[in-house]
């Protein structure tokens, strides 16, 4: 199944363009953005969205009897495998909702669920430093780029999160 791409320059937030999309009837996509002004983390946490990085929403429809914990680990995967295929350091999933390399976090992934017309949906937030890695206190972060030779682009980043997610969505129960 295709996924539409929604393209950006400046959002609030990718899970909030997402939210308005599915409202509108839209059944499934990815949005990109160059910047995020209130990017959103786990337990209303902010995600620090410096430019350059990559964020992106990924939404469409699930099996309602699908878990909370299957989907975070589906997408923990989905993400992790794109990321081992570049580097060569070892990377780690650290639940509910990051990866990490060398115990830093380099990759946040936000998933909300919302009912429409008795339809769920499921909005799937990432945010990957690609280029820098945001200063936080008493957290550890990296970027992609600290641990490759050949300089990564977040658009091909995009383009294979969109196709895994294509060729992986029966994994959610549609």
């Amino acid at each position: 199944m295709k996924l539409k791409k929604y393209l950006y320059k400046k959002v609030e937030s990718t899970n909030k363009v997402a939210l308005r999309l599915i409202k509108q009837g839209n059944q499934r996509g990815i949005i990109i953005t160059d910047q995020q002004t209130k990017g959103k983390g786990q337990r209303k946490n902010k995600w620090i969205s410096m430019k350059g990085n990559l964020f992106l929403s990924v939404f469409f429809e699930i099996g309602k009897k699908i878990s909370i914990s299957t989907i975070i680990n589906l997408n923990l995967r989905i993400i992790k495998k794109i990321i081992q295929k570049k580097i060569k350091s070892l990377i780690q999933i650290k639940k509910p909702n990051d990866i990490l390399i060398n115990k830093k976090k380099v990759c946040g992934i936000l998933q909300e669920t919302i009912f429409k017309k008795n339809k769920k949906y499921l909005i799937v937030g990432i945010g990957i430093n690609v280029l820098i890695a945001p200063k936080i206190n008493n957290y550890s972060t990296t970027f992609l780029n600290n641990h490759t030779n050949k300089k990564l682009n977040r658009f091909e980043l995009f383009k294979e999160i969109k196709l895994l997610y294509e060729k992986n969505l029966h994994l959610f129960g549609v």
